[in-house]
């Protein structure tokens, strides 16, 4: 196998991975403050036709990721108020999410359905990007894709190089404790939402301007769920969902070129290959921590209620 052959596997691989790196992040910064937000799916797919739509009406691709971006902002601060806020229950409130981001996304996209737009632009430098092996894979990606690589640094050293990072992981960890002592529980709760949010957005509008591109209902295709899961397997740590999307974005790559070489297996199972591995990575995850115990934050899920 040719290392250009390799490089194309690569540079597909990442571009598949990328999704579920931005989704993922967002939503491992919302549970390390302790907030379990299951309405990834609905902020992606609304972000995906904001994203799309403005795209389309601006002829801008960077005002359609913002517009993607602030769609998931939207959503998430809907999801804020009502859990971190009112203290509503934190699965019934991500649920309704989901189903509220798909319907809106069917409302904002129904224009666009099957409609094409050029993707986002590549990164090209001269001499660099033509080099034999490595070169589109390094310098011959989208903005999208640098975003989420350069977010995976970002986060890491926000959440344990920075005195703000440890707060947010004490209050994940224990809330009473942390509001005992004069921190902002709900504050840094609602702001990890928010950025969440945007996380799911961006990603959201990856897949409309620069994955596909183009919009149809459904395109994110339980992505949002994989990047839930995603979090789950990486043990809340940024590196690791980094990896982990790359694993289950070379799932993705895998069923497809499987089905294009004529396996003799059907379609839908070969379909379903990105979401058996997720099961399977948490089924093996879960035996392998039955002795030591959960690493999730302590406080991840509960609700907050200040006593005074």
């Amino acid at each position: 196998m040719s290392l250009d052959i390799v490089q194309m596997v690569l540079v597909t691989v990442l571009a598949a991975a990328t999704p579920l790196i931005l989704a993922a992040l967002g939503e491992l910064v919302a549970e390390r403050a302790g907030v379990l937000n299951l309405g990834v799916e609905g902020m992606m797919i609304f972000g995906a036709a904001s994203g799309f739509a403005v795209a389309m009406e601006t002829g801008s691709t960077l005002l359609g990721a913002l517009g993607g971006t602030l769609a998931g902002i939207a959503l998430a601060a809907l999801f804020g108020i009502l859990t971190v806020g009112l203290a509503a229950n934190q699965v019934a409130s991500g649920l309704a999410l989901t189903i509220l981001g798909l319907g809106l996304s069917g409302l904002v996209g129904a224009t666009y359905v099957g409609t094409k737009r050029d993707p986002a632009a590549h990164l090209h430098l001269p001499g660099l990007t033509e080099m034999p092996g490595v070169g589109r894979l390094l310098f011959g990606q989208d903005a999208f894709v640098y975003a989420a690589l350069a977010l995976v640094a970002g986060v890491w050293w926000f959440l344990w190089r920075t005195r703000t990072g440890l707060t947010l992981r004490a209050i994940g960890d224990d809330h009473v404790a942390t509001h005992a002592l004069g921190l902002p529980v709900r504050k840094v709760r609602f702001l990890a939402v928010l950025f969440g949010g945007a996380c799911a957005g961006l990603a959201g509008a990856y897949l409309s301007l620069a994955y596909t591109p183009f919009w149809a209902p459904g395109m994110t295709a339980g992505r949002g769920w994989i990047a839930l899961a995603l979090v789950v397997f990486a043990s809340w740590r940024p590196l690791r969902v980094a990896a982990g999307a790359l694993l289950f974005g070379g799932t993705t790559v895998l069923q497809l070129h499987a089905q294009a070489a004529g396996i003799g297996l059907p379609g839908q199972v070969l379909s379903a290959l990105p979401y058996l591995a997720t099961i399977l990575a948490l089924v093996l995850l879960s035996l392998g921590r039955r002795q030591g115990g959960s690493l999730a934050p302590a406080a991840l899920g509960r609700d907050f209620i200040p006593t005074r």
